[in-house]
């Protein structure tokens, strides 16, 4: 026991203050930036955020200056995967094929630390990709303080029709492990939900289109009725549904079934985006996974020319904002290194979206559809999810690469 308390402590080094005071040059509270505020902070939550004068700073609180900073709302990952690793490292076949699920988790409790440690303090995981219900293990371990690791919104096995998913290749005599749990039929669908629920998933996360074979244009695979039945069945129960989608008919079906977000999108129409934005359904739209999947292919970033698949990106991207359909920050981090979050926020200032509006997208408007009420903001009463980066990121997206302190739930797990 002694030695396992020991290893214990050597995961992360933290510290609790029954009354904090944070002192940054700035603060971005969630909407817009405020130049000398402070933000106090009892126990787990924000009790003042403002001027210092406006407030009686109470006698014994700790002052910890952060000079040269800007203090953000713990940022809100929108997708993620903790039980993957870069596919340039292995491949996402192999990592489902031949990677056991304890090393899964052994490999994903390293990821659940250095996403905190990049300032994600809350994450949507949106799939254990063959390894079942694992990440609703990983999330229980780090709710009761066993490994450090950010608040977790887990879709467990998630649900693919059968025949849609991978790993694919074999001949029709071999059977493999899947990616996902395939399910086809309205009552079908039905049981696998409310199986996938009464195991943990605290969202149900479907495939409404996908590859039928390797190397194949991906085509809508449920249909109408069986997304229809996989929602109602989520709702009834206090849950919700979201799609991967890129085609326009998989997404069609899915926005009119009322999936609340859409993953990925990247065949989007002007059309589409609207109806999504008249069904106030958002878009995940993952801009760092195709980056990077494109690099792993050979792309040179930066010195050879853009491939069609990134000018694709950046034109429905361009259309998804001109529609004013509503933006989730989310990577599908796992794709590309854990704690390299930051990679989409660059990327979305790149494809043309403000630098305000992508700190909000990280920030309360992702809390604001997820449902997260108390999460998001700097306000009092709020949760104290609270990151620090150096310098001002409206002015250059890129300090968000520079993490000096985080704190969640009160707790700091970084001051640097």
């Amino acid at each position: 026991m002694k030695y396992l308390f020991l290893f214990l402590v050597s995961l992360t080094t933290v510290s609790t203050h029954s009354q904090t005071l944070l002192k940054p040059d700035r603060v971005f509270d969630g909407e817009k930036i405020h130049p000398n505020w402070i933000v106090l902070v009892e126990g787990n939550q924000i009790s003042y955020v403002g001027k210092i004068a406006g407030v009686q700073v109470p006698p014994g609180t700790k002052t910890i200056d952060l000079k040269g900073t800007t203090l953000l709302p713990g940022l809100i990952e929108g997708h993620s995967h903790l039980l993957l690793h870069p596919y340039n490292e292995t491949s996402w076949n192999d990592q489902v094929l031949k990677e056991s699920p304890v090393e899964r988790a052994i490999r994903a409790t390293v990821h659940a630390k250095k996403t905190l440690m990049a300032g994600i303090t809350t994450t949507r995981d949106l799939g254990a990709e063959g390894a079942g219900y694992t990440d609703v293990y990983l999330k229980k371990t780090i709710d009761d303080g066993v490994i450090p690791g950010p608040r977790m919104l887990v879709a467990g096995p998630a649900i693919v029709a059968t025949g849609a998913y991978g790993p694919k290749g074999f001949h029709d005599g071999v059977e493999v492990p899947l990616g996902a749990e395939p399910a086809s039929g309205v009552d079908e669908v039905i049981k696998t939900v409310r199986r996938q629920m009464g195991n943990g998933a605290d969202l149900i996360k479907i495939y409404a289109d996908y590859r039928w074979t390797p190397g194949a244009d991906s085509e809508p695979t449920f249909l109408q009725e069986e997304i229809d039945a996989m929602v109602a069945t989520a709702t009834t129960a206090g849950k919700y549904v979201v799609a991967h989608a890129s085609t326009p008919e998989g997404m069609r079906r899915a926005i009119k079934g009322g999936v609340e977000t859409i993953e990925h999108g990247a065949g989007g129409t002007l059309e589409i985006f609207k109806l999504m934005k008249e069904k106030g359904v958002a878009l995940c739209p993952t801009l760092a996974a195709g980056d990077a999947i494109t690099q792993y292919k050979g792309w040179k970033k930066g010195t050879d020319a853009e491939p069609e698949r990134i000018t694709k990106k950046r034109e429905s991207f361009k259309l998804a904002l001109e529609s004013g359909v509503t933006i989730v920050f989310g990577g599908d981090v796992g794709v590309f290194t854990h704690g390299e979050n930051y990679r989409e926020l660059e990327l979305m200032v790149d494809y043309g979206m403000q630098p305000t509006d992508v700190l909000k997208s990280a920030t309360s408007s992702n809390a604001n559809v997820f449902h997260l009420n108390t999460l998001g903001n700097l306000e009092k009463g709020f949760l104290a999810d609270i990151i620090a980066v150096e310098g001002d990121p409206i002015n250059d997206i890129k300090n968000m690469r520079k993490v000096k302190f985080v704190m969640k739930d009160g707790v700091i797990y970084k001051n640097k």
